[in-house]
């Protein structure tokens, strides 16, 4: 008895580690909240059942950095939260993607002062930015898609 009697017309699959890999990362990505300003309320939007992020594997936002390989940026980010949002982005662990949502968090937004940075990818590297002031949550989940377009094009890297 050959194989190709076991398995019958349906073939043999076959995959690369490397893309078997990037597949269940994409599917299984779990974001970390992070709301800072109104940005937050369209995150929220975006996993509420109108728009529902859960078919993309994304079931609830965890609260935990230990639990979560996504961060999602939503807002201003002050100056005495940079340290906060740092720590918390070293716990997460590898490997880690960022998404900055909305103007403030890209760019500053508006707010051009000392009090806020301006833009968040002076503290965290940055993935993917979401524009807009506050983005849709069409707009959020745009930036997810493209952050999943990313990951499924990494190089995968054995850890040592």
């Amino acid at each position: 008895m050959g194989v190709e009697q076991k398995l019958g017309n349906m073939g043999i699959v076959t995959a690369k580690l490397e893309d078997a890999v990037n597949w269940a990362r994409t599917n299984a990505m779990w974001p970390m909240l992070f709301g800072l300003a109104c940005c937050a309320i369209e995150m929220m939007a975006a996993q509420a059942s109108h728009y529902d992020m859960s078919r993309f594997g994304m079931e609830l936002m965890r609260a935990s950095p230990r639990q979560s390989d996504l961060m999602i940026v939503a807002g201003r980010l002050s100056r005495k939260m940079a340290p906060v949002l740092r720590r918390l982005y070293d716990q997460m662990p590898e490997p880690k993607w960022v998404i900055a949502m909305g103007d403030c968090a890209s760019c500053g937004g508006v707010f051009n002062n000392y009090a806020l940075v301006q833009g968040v990818d002076e503290i965290v590297p940055v993935d993917v930015f979401v524009a807009g002031c506050p983005p849709r949550p069409e707009a959020l989940i745009h930036g997810i898609i493209t952050l999943y377009e990313k990951v499924k094009g990494e190089k995968f890297v054995a850890p040592t």
